[in-house]
């Protein structure tokens, strides 16, 4: 079997499930929240602007998925793919340890982990990029991984809330 055939099918499964788990978080489809939900739970959890952090969290993994399972403009989907999947793991799921079983970050560490891949290797010759002859700079990716760990700490910054505050959500 051919590589390109194999990273083709990684690339649209992968992609296509982000994209659905951006979809219920910004359409509300699939049993999500929607867009109102989101921006509640994201300030709820101290991120300020909340509406800011929903939009680029919520277009990251819709977009980005998107992007990654149609091959196109490649690496900005995977670059989104890794920034949503490290807030993930890093903001949601840190604290319950590795194993999804107990809420853990085991599964958007493998999904950032694919964006990276794809962002590293490309994403084959079956894809919108291939077909289209679109071919961006290299050095995209790079630039772009790390203006992503820039956001994200940024964000995680900002959101953290003050001790007696988190303490006083925690008594609730």
């Amino acid at each position: 079997m051919e590589i390109s055939l194999g990273l083709a099918v990684l690339r649209i499964v992968v992609g296509l499930l982000l994209a659905g788990h951006g979809a219920q978080k910004l359409f509300g489809w699939f049993g999500g929240h929607g867009f109102a939900g989101t921006v509640g739970f994201l300030q709820a959890k101290g991120f300020k602007p909340a509406v800011l952090w929903t939009l680029l969290g919520t277009l990251g993994e819709f977009v980005g998925g998107l992007l990654l399972a149609l091959g196109f403009l490649s690496p900005l989907g995977s670059i989104a793919v890794f920034a949503s999947m490290l807030m993930a793991v890093l903001k949601f799921h840190w604290k319950q340890g590795l194993w999804s079983t107990q809420n853990g970050y085991e599964y958007p560490l493998v999904l950032g982990v694919v964006g990276l891949f794809f962002g590293w290797v490309g994403v084959g010759s079956y894809s919108l990029d291939a077909l289209l002859g679109i071919a961006l700079p290299g050095v995209l990716f790079g630039i772009g991984v790390v203006a992503a760990i820039i956001v994200d700490l940024i964000g995680l910054l900002t959101s953290r809330q003050p001790a007696q505050q988190h303490q006083t959500a925690e008594a609730a």
